[in-house]
């Protein structure tokens, strides 16, 4: 199976084109992504992105985090989709509308940069979700769980988001809180956990534990639930830098209630990756 691997700041996934003539499609998906993405026996990576023909619209996203979960949307995730079809051939259109479980995610390639509307933030417990009154909100609230506890506010961008600020986020031991929170009861579609280090009002700092990949390098819509948790919460403007272990997002929630998110694309390598049951055979 050919595939090519690609990342958003360190944010690392294998693309797979499934729109090829005599693509011959994986039942077990869960399956594969759990296997190209070990680090020792795979290619490695913090999940799988399948690039398929859409069903109102040309493309369509599939996302299996490294564990085989299936995630409803990736922000890294979307911005390397959107490279690979252009410098890949797949279209000459810089802007696209992509499906995905999400919705429709408007790319657009500006430069070397790619530029992705995410659409509107979701407050409401239903709407991310969480255990509780549907139409109530998290916002500052405390959440403890094995004896752990912090003031969380709670958003959606597609997916599950739970972001709490802290003073130092260097002292945050994300190893072992970061699963602590993602398990948590009052998410039942478990959830990504941000800790986000206001550095002034134009500037967070933020550490990820993604839901079903752990520690990663970067999370595209964690930044966007970052700046968008820190506006609510009064700590900063509406476009703002965010700064994570592989790099920067500039992050903008516009007037119409949309929240953007810019930066950069990039391809690492392409290879084949051999089924489990189909290893390439050596001639004798």
């Amino acid at each position: 199976m050919e595939f090519t691997k690609m990342h958003g700041l360190g944010n690392d996934y294998i693309l797979v084109d499934g729109t090829r003539d005599g693509w011959q499609g994986v039942a077990d998906l869960p399956g594969l992504a759990r296997a190209i993405s070990d680090r020792h026996l795979g290619v490695g990576s913090d999940g799988l992105i399948l690039i398929l023909p859409g069903r109102d619209h040309p493309f369509r996203m599939r996302m299996f985090n490294a564990d085989g979960s299936e995630g409803e949307m990736c922000g890294n995730g979307i911005r390397c989709f959107a490279r690979y079809l252009y410098d890949y051939g797949l279209s000459k259109d810089r802007r696209q509308v992509i499906e995905t479980k999400a919705g429709l995610i408007v790319t657009e390639l500006v430069g070397d940069l790619v530029r992705v509307d995410m659409g509107e933030p979701r407050f409401e417990r239903g709407q991310i979700p969480m255990t509780g009154p549907e139409t109530a909100q998290v916002i500052e609230e405390q959440m403890a769980t094995q004896g752990v506890a912090y003031r969380c506010t709670a958003v959606s961008m597609g997916n599950p988001h739970c972001v709490t600020f802290v003073d130092d986020i260097s002292a945050v031991p994300l190893d072992q809180h970061g699963p602590l929170f993602e398990w948590h009861p009052a998410f039942p579609n478990r959830t990504n956990v941000e800790f986000v280090q206001v550095n002034n009002r134009y500037e967070l700092t933020m550490r990820v534990w993604e839901r079903g990949s752990g520690i990663t390098m970067a999370c595209g819509t964690g930044a966007c639930a970052a700046l968008v948790a820190a506006v609510r919460t009064g700590r900063c403007e509406r476009e703002a830098v965010v700064h994570l272990d592989g790099g920067d997002l500039q992050i903008v929630w516009d007037k119409d209630e949309h929240v953007f998110m810019t930066g950069p694309a990039t391809v690492i390598c392409d290879g084949f990756f051999y089924l489990p049951g189909r290893e390439r055979q050596r001639s004798v």
